[in-house]
């Protein structure tokens, strides 16, 4: 099911953001982006890119660890920012983000593995890693048609 996996690296913050920004304007809506990686690597970083993209304010992304679901209105989709962070057991259960992960806008799942592993069928998974000082290293991992021509889509707008 694995249609495409592509590793980079960024240096620093900016990069990061500027990989956000790429997909953000890469994006034709419904799309879901599932990130996985140690706390302060990078992951509300590239959302916030992700919002600029879109035309949102990326000013108002913040991490969402005690909030599930924030919404961001502005840009050309709505971005639903969720961060899974604090689910486990009976939470960790798709079923009440359905609307949010398969809805039209733009999903972007912070800790996306606490929801299963069915939950990322169609979607592209970043992951994120420590690669020295501000080095991040990020493996993306398109699965499914829609989400190989979106990271391809973006790569090529960097």
């Amino acid at each position: 099911m694995t249609d495409h996996i592509v590793e980079l690296t960024t240096n620093g913050p900016e990069e990061t953001e500027a990989l956000g920004r790429a997909l953000g304007r890469a994006a034709r809506g419904g799309e879901l982006l599932g990130m996985t990686g140690e706390l302060g690597a990078g992951k509300t970083c590239l959302v916030r890119g992700l919002a600029a993209g879109l035309g949102a304010d990326p000013e108002l992304v913040h991490s969402p660890t005690f909030t599930t679901v924030t919404e961001y209105r502005g840009g050309r989709h709505v971005l639903q920012h969720v961060d899974c962070y604090r689910m486990e057991g009976a939470l960790a259960d798709a079923t009440f983000l359905r609307e949010v992960l398969w809805g039209d806008g733009i999903a972007a799942v912070e800790w996306i593995e606490r929801l299963g592993p069915d939950v990322a069928g169609d979607a592209l998974l970043l992951t994120l890693g420590y690669g020295g000082g501000d080095v991040r290293t990020i493996r993306c991992e398109a699965r499914g048609a829609r989400h190989a021509r979106w990271l391809a889509d973006s790569l090529r707008d960097r």
